[in-house]
């Protein structure tokens, strides 16, 4: 899962907290069907919410983290979801044409975290 990677290590590297948190759905998106990367997300995004001192997001992710492998044993996993605690943990749906974009530019190799500069997601308003 190399996109995957790409885009948790792009997070990383990124600057804004809007940035990171962009970088951080766009892994959800595309890791969300394997077990292992879906679980790293979430706890990537749990350690972001603990930085940036978000409590509601924290609790979010700590509920996510528990049903991530009841959802892959059950084969009930939100698909398109951005992994966020602003986004219904259950919904599937269309992946967000800004979240294709990165994962697209990630795919390219034109991503380059520390020149993107992100739109605040729908939600985070």
């Amino acid at each position: 899962m190399a996109l995957h990677q790409t885009l948790i290590r792009q997070a990383k590297l990124a600057r804004s907290v809007n940035t990171k948190w962009q970088f951080l759905e766009a892994a959800h998106v595309a890791g969300q069907t394997q077990l292992k990367p879906h679980l790293q997300t979430h706890a990537t995004m749990m350690k972001l919410a603990w930085q940036t001192r978000n409590l509601k997001e924290l609790v979010g992710q700590l509920f996510r983290l528990v049903l991530v492998p009841i959802g892959h044993v059950l084969g009930r996993l939100p698909l398109g979801n951005p992994g966020r605690s602003n986004v219904n943990a259950f919904r599937s749906m269309a992946v967000r044409p800004d979240l294709l974009a990165v994962m697209q530019s990630a795919r390219d190799g034109s991503v380059q975290a520390h020149t993107i500069t992100a739109p605040t997601p729908p939600g985070n308003r």
